[in-house]
């Protein structure tokens, strides 16, 4: 079995590029997301992105307030009760980054059309309305054609649209708990991950538990990411934070308020990363940075009973340490 831990600044290294089309994997906005992961991406000035999400969140709202987005094709873009994500509309307003808007069944379906290799994906929502005809990428054109062109069913002669289908480039996807080579369980609201790991060119799984492989023996029902399909693995604990975790942890509503308020402005936004991005260089760094009271005030989540039939194979820290030293050795 091959082993694929890797540390977070070696696999945003390795797998991230100006210019790249990236695909986080998210719950709900302010849910499970691989957050750690878009963070480590501000450090190292990753620019130019074509995003691609089902559900905006703090990433996608990080990412666009340090000027990192281009383009973004979302289904929902918003923080929900903690209001319209400031970072992504200041991006779009000032004309830094484009954002063409969908539907999350639109998103879902266009996922799976990605999965499935399709070029296209016959569309029987989002259409005869300004969903269809607005453009992000064409303002000044309506109604839009090329946004999802119609087309005749060859069967009825019915007209539909079309959707083009979602092959990101590399989707960096958070699990709950996955083994070294891979394979991967998520607790909690799916929202297409399982469609996002088979559309995606690579998958990078952010994990803030990493289990003994004979858990996903026990559960094969529940592995919806395999192996076979990723790249390569993060170790990260609270790796969704400020967001939450199911079984985990739950989102740490003070701090997605003061990081949104943060975002409005770009000195804000620098002031932010200064103080929650670029101070911390390790996971030790990261937890100490979120600190003790904090972590345990969202560890105490009504949900954690989830977690109790995997935890007789959750690796401790000091068990991943030797199994990323092993890997490099």
């Amino acid at each position: 079995m091959q082993n694929k831990l890797i540390s977070m600044q070696e696999a945003v290294a390795t797998y991230t590029w100006d210019g790249m089309t990236y695909c986080h994997g998210a719950a709900f906005p302010v849910g499970s997301d691989s957050v750690a992961f878009g963070k480590e991406m501000v450090k190292q000035g990753k620019k130019d992105l074509n995003v691609i999400c089902h559900c905006g969140s703090s990433q996608v709202n990080l990412l666009a307030a340090v000027g990192a987005i281009r383009r973004c094709e979302v289904g929902f873009s918003g923080l929900e009760v903690y209001g319209f994500a400031n970072g992504l509309n200041r991006a779009v307003t000032s004309g830094q980054t484009v954002i063409e808007d969908y539907s999350n069944g639109a998103m879902a379906f266009r996922l799976f059309g990605g999965a499935m290799n399709w070029p296209f994906v016959p569309a029987t929502v989002n259409i005869n309305n300004d969903q269809q005809w607005c453009s992000g990428d064409e303002p000044d054109t309506y109604p839009a054609s090329n946004k999802i062109p119609v087309i005749a069913d060859p069967f009825t002669g019915k007209t539909l649209g079309a959707f083009s289908s979602l092959r990101p480039e590399v989707a960096a996807i958070h699990v709950t708990m996955a083994d070294v080579a891979g394979n991967a369980i998520m607790l909690g609201s799916e929202w297409s991950r399982f469609e996002m790991s088979r559309a995606a060119d690579k998958v990078v799984l952010v994990a803030d538990k990493i289990v003994d492989t004979a858990c996903m023996r026990q559960y094969p029902n529940l592995v919806r990411i395999i192996a076979e399909v990723v790249e390569a693995v993060v170790y990260w604990p609270y790796c969704s934070w400020p967001q939450a975790s199911c079984g985990l942890y739950d989102s740490d509503e003070e701090h997605v308020f003061y990081m949104n308020q943060a975002m409005k402005t770009a000195e804000d936004t620098e002031d932010y990363c200064q103080k929650w991005v670029h101070s911390y260089q390790n996971r030790d760094e990261y937890l100490d940075l979120i600190g003790a009271d904090k972590l345990a005030q969202i560890s105490a989540t009504e949900t954690a009973f989830l977690m109790d039939p995997y935890r007789q194979w959750i690796k401790t820290d000091a068990e991943v340490r030797e199994l990323e030293a092993r890997r490099k050795g």
